[in-house]
């Protein structure tokens, strides 16, 4: 993953982030693993043991965990609506700060990304409009700790009471993280996920307070955003986009949304964040193989309009790091597959180590194999 000669120093300064001091730049960002216990979707010791060996990271974010029941668009993946939940939580948030650790917690609504089966009663998921979604998969209990990608349901569009409604789940949820423990929160905007959903001009066709214009569509963002960080300040809070500029044809269970104007409306968007001061962007590249870069104008926009810090993620190589870094359009860099099979990343980037390589068939579901059974590098090697 990295040459010898290239010095990672850079990468291992401190910083901060809104009230926190961060041991340094490597962020461990969501990841979905769906481990959760069931039923109830509550996290465990499990999960606490998983998350303090990864706590090196100067900074972590949780996989995404739904704010309430029809936020859910994947078997087994965490909640933070119920106390069983808010209680799981805190032996994560717990591990984690006896580690020296900094941890928020991703606040996550799928929309219209989900199942019948996942809902409540079996109903249908709920989105902005009622357009299904494609190109995209979900994952769907199919036995008893068993399961199997599935198309997405037919959702049906929110009525406005119900919107309103959401804005004040997003903020009970945030309180919710609090009260586990966590330091913040982070807003997942990304991947054609609710509130992303809301923005894009694909997937809302509302005509009304929610719909039409861009400044229509970013409402639902902006409401979210004050409602959250009139409880965790703004300060504590982060939010997550994936601002894609072209999309692929392969079948994944993650993708965003390309708008017309990708840039003027991440533009936007990026400027309603500085309006209500928070802490951090968080930027998701394209991932897949081959996929194409950000264009530098973004870059350069992102730095431009946000004073707060800039996190980039998206198959990053530690030279990509340095040099977004170097050239300052962004001050913290998060690796996601490395951090699964490397408990200690950090260690290994700073000290050129090599890298254990991710087991795709643990990645979701399952037991510690393929979670928390990843080893350490053995220094004896360097002895």
């Amino acid at each position: 993953m990295l040459k010898e000669n290239i010095t990672t120093q850079a990468l291992f300064e401190r910083t901060t982030l809104g009230p926190y001091e961060l041991k340094n730049h490597i962020v461990m960002p969501p990841l979905t693993r769906s481990r959760s216990t069931q039923p109830g979707n509550i996290p465990n010791k499990l999960m606490a043991k998983y998350y303090a060996q990864r706590a090196g990271a100067g900074f972590m974010v949780t996989e995404g965990t739904q704010i309430e029941p029809r936020g859910q668009g994947y078997a087994w993946t965490p909640g933070i609506h119920s106390l069983e939940q808010v209680e799981g939580w805190k032996l994560v948030t717990d591990a984690v700060h006896k580690k020296g650790g900094v941890i928020f917690a991703q606040l996550w609504h799928v929309g219209r990304v989900s199942h019948t089966s996942l809902q409540p009663d079996n109903t249908k998921p709920v989105a902005p409009s009622a357009i299904t979604a494609d190109t995209v998969s979900v994952f769907v209990e199919t036995a008893s700790g068993e399961g199997d990608l599935a198309k997405p349901s037919q959702p049906r569009e929110l009525q406005i009471q119900e919107v309103k409604d959401l804005v004040k789940m997003y903020a009970l949820a945030a309180q919710n993280a609090l009260d586990a423990g966590f330091d913040g929160v982070e807003l997942h905007c990304a991947n054609g996920y609710l509130i992303n959903q809301f923005i894009s001009e694909h997937t809302n066709q509302r005509t009304d307070e929610y719909g039409g214009s861009l400044e229509n569509r970013l409402k639902f963002l902006k409401e979210v955003v004050v409602a959250v960080s009139q409880v965790v300040g703004a300060e504590r809070m982060g939010v997550r986009f994936a601002p894609l500029f072209e999309s692929t044809t392969e079948q994944r269970v993650y993708l965003g949304l390309v708008e017309s104007d990708p840039l003027r409306t991440y533009a936007e968007a990026i400027k309603l964040l500085e309006d209500a001061g928070l802490a951090y962007l968080s930027v998701a590249e394209a991932d897949w193989e081959n996929a194409p870069g950000l264009p530098l104008e973004f870059y350069q926009k992102a730095r431009q309009l946000f004073s707060g810090r800039i996190i980039y993620a998206g198959k990053y190589t530690v030279e990509k790091a340095l040099r977004i870094l170097n050239e300052g359009y962004g001050d913290l860099f998060a690796f996601g597959r490395p951090f699964i099979a490397n408990p200690d990343l950090p260690e290994r980037l700073k000290n050129h180590w090599p890298l254990n390589q991710v087991d795709p068939n643990t990645m979701y579901g399952g037991t510690d194999v393929g979670y928390s059974d990843y080893p350490t590098y053995d220094r004896s090697k360097h002895a």
